[in-house]
């Protein structure tokens, strides 16, 4: 599930600003995961960029630097973090994240609960692809635009006014086509 979903956020269409542009893999897994979800991106074209602990895995990456952590690139390029848990996960989010879209790939509920409530963003996945980030999947017919930031509204403001939206969606390995 986790190689299909990485896979369908990074390639479906690089271009857009819901495409994944950072990919966090957990310690335990990475030995395993990363080399064959590094063979299915250098097959489409995709350029990896890896932090020390990545590049320890896949010798032929290219070194991450500072500056990759929070590009967005709208292309086939992707970094790619190997990190000790959650608490580097979300502080890595933190640090570089766009506040646009975040996902988690994990069979762990206490993990996924964790993350939708700390995690800071507009919308929030478990278990599906971070392409599901848009007005017409989300249901609100054609979008005219993105926000990163909390807007408020201009002139006189009621309690609707003073709040904001964070998107939930749960999934059990969907993509989109």
């Amino acid at each position: 599930m986790a190689e299909r979903i990485a896979f369908n956020a990074k390639v479906q269409r690089p271009g857009v600003c819901n495409a994944m542009e950072t990919l966090l893999v957990h310690k335990g897994i990475a030995p395993k995961f990363l080399p064959s979800m590094y063979e299915k991106y250098k097959a489409a074209g995709v350029e990896v960029r890896g932090c020390e602990r990545t590049r320890e895995i896949l010798k032929d990456a290219v070194p991450a630097t500072e500056e990759d952590w929070g590009a967005e690139y709208l292309d086939l390029i992707l970094a790619v973090k190997v990190v000790d848990g959650m608490d580097e996960a979300i502080g890595h989010i933190a640090r570089y994240g766009s506040l646009h879209t975040e996902s988690i790939v994990t069979s762990d509920y206490g993990n996924a609960q964790r993350f939708l409530r700390e995690v800071n963003s507009s919308t929030v996945l478990v278990n599906a692809s971070t392409r599901f980030s848009d007005g017409f999947q989300l249901g609100l017919g054609a979008e005219i635009g993105i926000s990163t930031t909390k807007i408020h509204a201009f002139g006189p403001m009621g309690l609707e006014e003073l709040t904001t939206r964070k998107f939930i969606i749960y999934g059990e390995g969907q993509v989109r086509e």
